[in-house]
């Protein structure tokens, strides 16, 4: 499903600039949040096309998505199985955008939840070629989102050298992050192209920070932008793992459950990223906060 023209915010049908940037996210039974997310995504000049991935949503999503692209929306929709989650959703997006020919300069990771302030994705791309020509490098911009109350709640990542504790960088933070949520991430294209697709080894978390610490790691600056990007509110941990409400084996079920940390992934990300040294001294530790009512 896709439109043929690309357009304006008026709905007027342009040429894609040298700045236009492909959207990829994915999506599953939250048409209302994800219809909310790409419209706001369209007051932004420069945002020429979607890569949508539909993991088998039962709701109106598909309907939705195709109302959008039937009013000149240029929207390209895959379809998941209901077993690809977020890791596996942005894998498919990710990888159908590098099989084209795309007439973009950017490509931007969202989060289906993330509410876009107008016209944000312009300025972001407008500090990124302004840092071009200043540098002659590109650097992967990250959007900071707030809730609704205004507190920070996803951004660019920093460890702190401590282990593996980490804190979320603020809008504005002029030092280098070693990762991010991928709530909002502008890349560039030729970072977008050559570095490596989300790790098959990733079902639902951690997919996002493996892909972020890859990119440091190969040398690539990741700074956050100078402001908000828009609202998504924190998930929290009700209901998951890390809720001390539930009893221990319940928690320990939704540890290892796809959308919790099962283990053979917190360990493979572990020796990955900080080695094995790290991976054995923490591997084990959500059980041990688990058994101990932590």
């Amino acid at each position: 499903m896709a439109a043929k023209t690309e357009r304006d915010t008026k709905g007027t049908t342009t040429t894609a600039s040298t700045s236009t940037s492909t959207v990829i996210l994915t999506c599953y039974n939250r048409s209302q949040a994800t219809v909310s997310c790409v419209r706001s995504l369209n007051s932004n000049i420069n945002v020429s096309s979607y890569i949508i991935v539909d993991d088998s949503s039962s709701d109106d999503t598909l309907d939705r998505l195709q109302e959008l692209s039937e009013a000149g929306m240029e929207i390209t929709v895959l379809h998941g199985d209901g077993s690809l989650y977020y890791s596996g959703g942005m894998r498919m997006g990710i990888d159908e955008a590098k099989k084209r020919e795309q007439k973009t300069a950017y490509y931007l990771i969202v989060n289906d939840d993330v509410e876009f302030e107008p016209g944000i994705i312009d300025r972001m791309i407008d500090a990124e070629n302004r840092y071009f020509i200043k540098n002659r490098v590109h650097e992967v911009l990250i959007g900071c989102t707030c809730s609704d109350t205004g507190e920070l709640t996803y951004g660019g990542i920093r460890y702190t050298g401590r282990g593996i504790s980490y804190r979320i960088c603020p809008p504005g933070d002029s030092e280098l992050c070693d990762t991010f949520n991928a709530n909002c991430v502008l890349i560039p294209k030729d970072i977008f192209l050559e570095t490596e697709n989300i790790d098959l080894m990733y079902i639902h978390s951690l997919g996002d920070f493996d892909y972020g610490l890859s990119m440091s790691r190969s040398g690539v600056p990741l700074r956050v932008f100078e402001a908000y990007v828009g609202h998504c509110n924190d998930n929290g941990i009700h209901n998951t793992w890390m809720d001390r409400a539930l009893k221990r084996i319940e928690r320990i079920k939704r540890k290892e459950s796809p959308k919790g940390a099962p283990f053979r992934q917190w360990f493979y990300y572990l020796k990955k990223n900080f080695g094995l040294k790290t991976a054995l001294l923490h591997g084990f530790t959500p059980y041990l906060r688990i058994l101990a009512g932590k």
